[in-house]
Formats: structure tokens, C-alpha cells, sequence
């Protein structure tokens, strides 16, 4: 067989997809993607950033025999048929898919003499993976964790940081923070955006990254909807959060979050809570926490050391991240440290004062416990066959 087509609107492109593009590519010399474009179907992602996360998730594969196309104004089965395709390869996980599907095909071939259809059946662990089962995990804490599982890393990076946009825009869309948006102000906002990504896209950061950005703004949020805080607490918070890792670079003369302060100050982008923003930010250097006064530090502070008390597989993921940001620190000197630091956060939370928080301490103390003390153990188990 010379071609073979894969079709669907692939908002987002899953595991799921991505395993029938590579039984296509068993069956034939060259498989192509026809992604539809339907105006009345209301995506997350344009057409064309579909093409390019599903070109993107291919090449990440090795795929070289993978072309992707657009179809616009057409029926994919006739558009198929134009480009020289003999088959559409679909996936079917159920009864209910094989009903529609089969329907479908009879349609392509009986009514607008598209190409044929055969039918494939995904793997038992791939066999509820769907674009809208997807889209059903967004929303609650640690979201970002289960839907990382279940697409490509091309699709997971463009997905959270739509989100993270959509968040981003929201933050500057109340009235509050500007009276009067002109276009200075925005192209300002779009300017700070893409700097902000940039700093949390650097290969160096293996855990304060855009995965950290998507978590503490994901529990802020969920703490303000349980707590019923205000709207302009909650924008506060989420402005240091933005901000309280934007340096990361080990400087000798200022501390990192120090210099994050002095950028979120230069950005001008809420000159009302601008130093009520620089204090949180400022507060999350354990050098300076002591010295910083504002109500909502314990939140800020809460939301930042929440990955602690998380289940055992992401704290373990966290572990190892932070790991790989000191890898050029020897194995010796880090596993000193780390378990000396990690030994005066578990004091603190047994003693109760880690999360000084309510809310977070309620959330996250025992399996912060929990969780650095296993690590403790691994650690002190390291020193001793090193020693």
C-alpha cells in the first residue's frame, strides 16, 4: 500500500492518535493526517496549530514518512481520495465507536465516493484516551500531571501554555488593575508574557518551570474558590507567582528573588499593588521571609511549598527534577545538603509551622511529612555507602 490516511479534528492529539499513526505507518510507505476544520465545531486550538503540534508530535517519533493536512470546505473522505489515499485508518475503543464509525464510512464511500475505511483497535491501556476525556481533566489541582500522560510532549506544551495565556489574560482583564487598557498597556502585557516564558522554558529548569507556573496557579486559584477570598487578593497572589521565580541564575550579589522583585517593579504592569507584589515576591526568599509583613504570605508561601505534600509519584517526580537543576553539584555535597534542608522543613512540619497556612496545613502537612521523610531515608542511605 503506497498511502494510508488518518483523519480527526485532534483537539488535542492523544497517545490514543498517535498509536494509530504508527499502525499506519506498519500498513503503508506514507501516512497522511487530514485534521478537519469545522466551523461549527468550537476548538481549543486553530487548524493550523493542530497541523503544527501533530507535525511537532511526529517529529519528536522519528516519523519522517508523516504529512499533515488541512481540510477546508471538504469532506475528509473526499479530500483523502484527492490526495491519492487508499484507506482512512480509524481507531475504534468500543461497540459504540465501531456504530458511529461504521456509519461513517458507509457515507464516505456510498454518498460522496470518498475513500474506504478500515477499522483498528488501540491497546487495552489506551482504550479511554480521548481528546474530550482530556479536556475533562482541566480544572482541578495538579490537572497538568494526568493530562501529561496522555498526549505527546508537543501537544502538553502547547496545551498548558494556552492555558497558562488564558490565565495571564484574565489576570489583566479586570478594572482594577487599569482603568483604561490602550494599546501601550497591552502590547506591555504581551511583551511580559512571552519574557516570563521564555525564563520558565530555559532547558535548565528541570522543576521551576512552566509545570511549577500551571501548579501554584492552579492552587491559588482552587484556595481562593474554597476560602471565598476576594478578587483582588487572588490577583495579587497570582501576579508574585508569576514573578517569583522569573530570575533563576544563582547571582552572587542579589539574591534570585530579589531580582525577580526588581523585574516584576521595572514591568509596570500594576503600578497600584506594585510593592504589595514585590513584598510576596520577596517573601518567598527564605533569607528575607522573616523580615516581610503582608496578610497574604502564608498563602503565597503555601501555594509555592504545596508540591510537599503531593502524592508519592509526583513528590518522587519533584525530587528527581530538583536533582537534575543541581547537577553539577557532586552526589556527595547534594545529598548532604538536600537531606540537612529537607530535615529542617519536616521539623517545621511536624511542629506545625511549614504551612502557616490553615487551609494548605490542612491540605498538605501529613503526607509532607510523609514524603520527606522517605526521601530523608534514600538520602541518608546514600551518605552511608559513600562514606
Amino acid at each position: 500500500m503506497k498511502k494510508i490516511g488518518f483523519s480527526g479534528t485532534l483537539d488535542p492529539i492523544t497517545n490514543g492518535h498517535m498509536w494509530v499513526i504508527e499502525e499506519a505507518r506498519t500498513m503503508a510507505d506514507k501516512v497522511v493526517v487530514f485534521i478537519s476544520e469545522n466551523p461549527f465545531k468550537k476548538c481549543q486550538f486553530s487548524a493550523d496549530r493542530r497541523q503544527q503540534i501533530v507535525e511537532q508530535s511526529c517529529v519528536e517519533r522519528g516519523w519522517d514518512n508523516v504529512s499533515v493536512i488541512v481540510v477546508r470546505g471538504d469532506y475528509t473522505a473526499r479530500a483523502a481520495k484527492k490526495h491519492g489515499v487508499d484507506y482512512l485508518l480509524r481507531g475504534i475503543r468500543n461497540t459504540t465507536d465501531f456504530d458511529y464509525e461504521n456509519l461513517l464510512q458507509q457515507a464516505n464511500v456510498d454518498v460522496i465516493k470518498g475513500t474506504k475505511t478500515v477499522f483498528v483497535m488501540p491497546p487495552r491501556d489506551l482504550g479511554s484516551v480521548s481528546s474530550s476525556f482530556i479536556k475533562g481533566l482541566q480544572g482541578p489541582v495538579g490537572w497538568h500531571w494526568h493530562t501529561k500522560k496522555f498526549i505527546p510532549p508537543a501537544a502538553y506544551k502547547a496545551w498548558i501554555e494556552d492555558w497558562l495565556y488564558q490565565e495571564w489574560r484574565q489576570l489583566w482583564s479586570s478594572k482594577d488593575v487599569n482603568s483604561h487598557i490602550d494599546a501601550t498597556s497591552f502590547a506591555n502585557q504581551e511583551a511580559w508574557f512571552k519574557k516570563i516564558l521564555q525564563a520558565y522554558r530555559e532547558p535548565s529548569r528541570h522543576y521551576h518551570n512552566l509545570d511549577h507556573l500551571v501548579h501554584g496557579l492552579s492552587e491559588l486559584r482552587v484556595w481562593a474558590a474554597n476560602c471565598a477570598a476576594s478578587e483582588s487578593d487572588l490577583r495579587v497572589l497570582k501576579q508574585a507567582f508569576w514573578f517569583h521565580d522569573f530570575v533563576y541564575a544563582g547571582q552572587q550579589d542579589v539574591s534570585d528573588e530579589e531580582a525577580s522583585a526588581q523585574a516584576w517593579l521595572s514591568s509596570s504592569l500594576d503600578l497600584h499593588n506594585a510593592e504589595a507584589v514585590a513584598a510576596l515576591i520577596r517573601a518567598t526568599d527564605h533569607f528575607q521571609e522573616q523580615h516581610v509583613d503582608h496578610p497574604l504570605k502564608a498563602i503565597l508561601l503555601g501555594a509555592d511549598l504545596s508540591i510537599l505534600g503531593q502524592h508519592i509519584e509526583i513528590y518522587n517526580d519533584y525530587a528527581a527534577a530538583i536533582r537534575d537543576e543541581y547537577k553539577h553539584v557532586s552526589s556527595v555535597i547534594y545529598s548532604e545538603k538536600r537531606r540537612h534542608a529537607l530535615v529542617h522543613l519536616r521539623k517545621k512540619a511536624l511542629d506545625q509551622q511549614l504551612f502557616q497556612s490553615a487551609y494548605f496545613g490542612h491540605e498538605y502537612n501529613v503526607n509532607a511529612i510523609e514524603n520527606m521523610t522517605q526521601e530523608i531515608e534514600r538520602l541518608t542511605l546514600i551518605n552511608a555507602n559513600q562514606n
